[in-house]
């Protein structure tokens, strides 16, 4: 098979061995690969109910048909289970050579289950599958580990996915790290802490066979010059943290937890600001051209990372003004294995609660004051004090808090909200509102028509429904595929264009018609996946603040996003989707989708054989 093994490894902790299995020739043409493969195997895997920290549920490594071709943007892995802090499908994304190694060791999907019942890594290689003791790594910072499972085993070429002391800890919103980059949203290094598994290790030397070559090479140049023109020349020059200064002048730009849509030290904490006195040097994923990621100089003399997500969630969310104690937050939440958007949403939330006198354990923690910041993240990763309940994330901490703190969490489905705002960005507000992994701006680009102009973004009408689907299923495909978002606007006629690229590798037959059903089928599988671990109507819906109270500065001041608007724009999306009136999949768009198998009730994981033990190292 051409640009797949059709190979799955699925490893359980619980018995000490693992099992290959082929995955399918048909199911890989209708889930393509990446987080498309990775939601059709945890509908299989995951039993339906399950908590997500119990040993049963399935941590998932996925691969892309695309990785490893040398398409640019291609080196992205996925990672799928049940977000401990949603309940419903966490589907990460991460990227770089950790990507390219699973290809390495001949697997499309990596599967784990179980509980080890001492920490340990898990090693595949060319040589086999192997447990190893991770007891002394325990405690470590991911990168730490990274360094040390290499020099263990005497291989500088293996990649490592690992988590920090937040996973090890189960807090709700911690990430799994590789190389610098992170698998970020929705919990899955909590997931993967649960199963006492500090890390994962891959060095393998196959290699990926495409069917055309040619026409891969061609394609791949095409691609490559396309990268370096005028559609990515943002992210070249200035990077994602380019966004922040344009946020705030639309009045767009969430502050002090989401109580302003523009900030007063915006020019400050600028991408351009930063550029000017803080940048140390430009780099990128393996496999890319567009070279996005900025690293900027800290006050302690080393580098950080950033991207607009973590500056809006740290910086202004928060009310922290200080661009040297934004870029230490930063670092410690990368340090301690944080979900950045989240940490910044509970602390937000946290702090309007100490303002109004319910949270008195953090009483230092008030809009603005850095050190108490740069004090709770350690806090939160450890489960310390106060940290503990803010290690739930702002929703589960909220209902244990009570006195309505509720109103005041800024989440959907217990997913923090990122950094778009929703009252002056109404297409974007509906794609928060359904999305299936919670508030999310990666797994629906429904801003593009606000920030485009195809509609007037502070105006609920026209119906936004088709609008919003339309951009799930796009963003479904690049997900699969896996190709980098930032590479979207490059393509010309991106489904004829993509199901081509998807022919030329893999030898089918694929047209843009079939690669739009695919999109459509993976979208819903996730709908299906949520309906069956208990998604009810009212969990498509955005926080009281937002349907409540009208923006109170910028250009946007005096907007309002009414609930009967959001009801209204919901029950639209319902309609374009070929839904049941309340949300739930019709049948009749399953059958068309081929998706009539799917039973709420079923989870068809299969338990390991007996293959093979895996050599434990303990």
């Amino acid at each position: 098979m051409h640009g797949f093994h059709d190979r799955l490894l699925h490893v359980d902790l619980d018995s000490g061995r693992h099992r290959w299995r082929e995955i399918g020739a048909e199911r890989l043409r209708a889930f393509v690969g990446g987080i498309g493969l990775g939601t059709s195997l945890l509908y299989e895997f995951a039993p339906p109910g399950g908590e997500p920290l119990a040993p049963e549920n399935p941590l998932i490594f996925v691969s892309a048909p695309l990785a490893g071709t040398g398409l640019t943007t291609t080196a992205k892995y996925a990672v799928v289970t049940k977000s401990p802090l949603t309940g419903f499908i966490a589907d990460s994304l991460s990227s770089s050579f950790f990507a390219l190694e699973i290809k390495a060791v001949g697997v499309d999907a990596l599967v784990v289950t179980g509980r080890a019942p001492e920490p340990v890594y898990l090693f595949v290689g060319d040589g086999g599958v192997e447990l190893r003791d991770a007891r002394h790594l325990w405690g470590r910072s991911a990168a730490g580990t990274e360094t040390e499972v290499r020099a263990e085993l005497e291989n500088a070429a293996a990649r490592v996915a690992a988590i920090g002391p937040a996973g090890e800890n189960l807090v709700r919103f911690a990430t799994i790290s590789n190389e610098g980059r992170h698998a970020g949203r929705g919990g899955v290094g909590a997931v993967m802490g649960s199963k006492n598994l500090k890390a994962v290790a891959l060095c393998g030397g196959r290699r990926v066979e495409v069917a055309h070559p040619e026409g891969v090479a061609a394609a791949a140049g095409i691609l490559r010059q396309r990268s370096l023109g005028t559609h990515t020349a943002k992210y070249r020059e200035v990077g994602t943290v380019a966004n922040l200064a344009v946020f705030d002048r639309l009045g767009a730009l969430p502050a002090r937890n989401f109580q302003q849509p523009t900030f007063d030290a915006a020019d400050e904490l600028s991408g351009e600001s930063l550029t000017e006195t803080s940048f140390s040097r430009r780099n990128g994923c393996a496999s890319c051209t567009i070279r996005c990621e900025r690293l900027f100089k800290a006050s302690s003399g080393g580098e950080q990372r950033m991207e607009y997500e973590t500056l809006f969630a740290l910086g202004p969310l928060c009310g922290l003004e200080d661009r040297d104690a934004v870029l230490e937050a930063a670092r410690l939440c990368d340090a301690y294995g944080l979900d950045s958007i989240s940490a910044g949403g509970t602390l937000a939330w946290a702090m309007e609660c100490v303002e109004r006198g319910l949270l008195p354990e953090a009483g230092s923690l008030r809009f603005g004051a850095a050190e108490a910041v740069l004090s709770a993240i350690p806090a939160i990763a450890e489960r310390r004090g106060v940290g503990d309940l803010l290690a739930e994330g702002s929703r589960r901490a909220a209902l244990a808090l009570g006195h309505g703190s509720l109103d005041w969490a800024m989440q959907v489905k217990g997913l923090e909200l990122p950094g778009y705002e929703p009252r002056s960005l109404k297409t974007m507000a509906l794609g928060l509102a359904v999305s299936p992994r919670g508030a999310c701006h990666n797994r629906s680009g429904a801003y593009e028509a606000d920030f485009s102009g195809a509609v007037d973004r502070l105006d609920s009408a026209p119906p936004r429904g088709a609008l919003v689907a339309a951009s799930e299923d796009y963003a479904a495909t690049l997900d699969s595929l896996i190709v980098c978002k930032f590479l979207r606007n490059c393509f010309r006629d991106f489904y004829a264009e993509a199901a081509d690229l998807l022919a030329k590798v893999t030898g089918w037959d694929y047209s843009a018609a079939e690669l739009r059903l695919a999109a459509e089928r993976i979208h819903t599988l996730k709908r299906c996946f949520n309906e069956r671990e208990g998604w009810q109507p009212e969990d498509d819906g955005l926080p009281p603040r937002v349907l409540t109270e009208s923006l109170a500065t910028g250009v946007a001041q005096g907007t309002r996003l009414t609930r009967n608007e959001l009801r209204e724009m919901v029950r639209n999306y319902y309609h374009a989707r070929q839904w049941n009136s309340d949300g739930r999949v019709s049948e009749a768009r399953l059958r068309a989708l081929g998706l009539s198998a799917c039973d709420p009730g079923v989870g068809r994981g299969q338990a390991c054989a007996d293959e093979g033990g895996l050599d434990a190292k303990r």
